[in-house]
């Protein structure tokens, strides 16, 4: 039971995160201005890494956890969907995120900020989906 309580912490922190990131965070990188926006998308960079880093980290470490050794109770088939959904979560980052956030380290870039603020959607999606999955899982674990 503690790694299903483990594992719905950091998955609703990072579900909280990103809700934050997509509806303030992200749409204020347009009013940075353009002479220091070089220098708030680094800082932004280097310190969104230090706060969901670990966290991104123990889910997924979690998320492994529970597909080798799903608990009483909780269908291995939420194990597994669980999983797919972190290894979509990092796909999206890496494919789509970082990218766009590299794009932005140039500076200002409308385009860009679009194209992350769209794209990130995707992460909201699927980490409230793992959210409400997590807390299935500790629900039925607990029944």
């Amino acid at each position: 039971m503690v790694l299903l309580i483990v594992h719905l912490m950091a998955t609703a922190f990072m579900t909280g995160v990103i809700w934050f990131v997509q509806i303030v965070h992200y749409p204020l990188f347009a009013r940075v201005g353009a002479e220091g926006f070089p220098a708030y998308e680094a800082a932004h960079q280097r310190l969104t890494t230090f706060v969901v880093g670990p966290a991104m980290l123990v889910e997924a470490l979690c998320a492994a956890a529970l597909v080798a050794a799903a608990p009483a109770g909780v269908p291995r088939w939420m194990a597994w969907a669980g999983l797919a959904m972190v290894a979509a979560l990092w796909l999206s980052t890496a494919a789509l995120q970082v990218p766009a956030h590299a794009r932005l380290s140039g500076g200002f870039d409308a385009a860009a900020l679009a194209a992350l603020v769209g794209s990130n959607w995707v992460r909201t999606a699927l980490w409230s989906a793992r959210a409400v999955l997590a807390g299935w899982m500790v629900a039925l674990a607990a029944a």
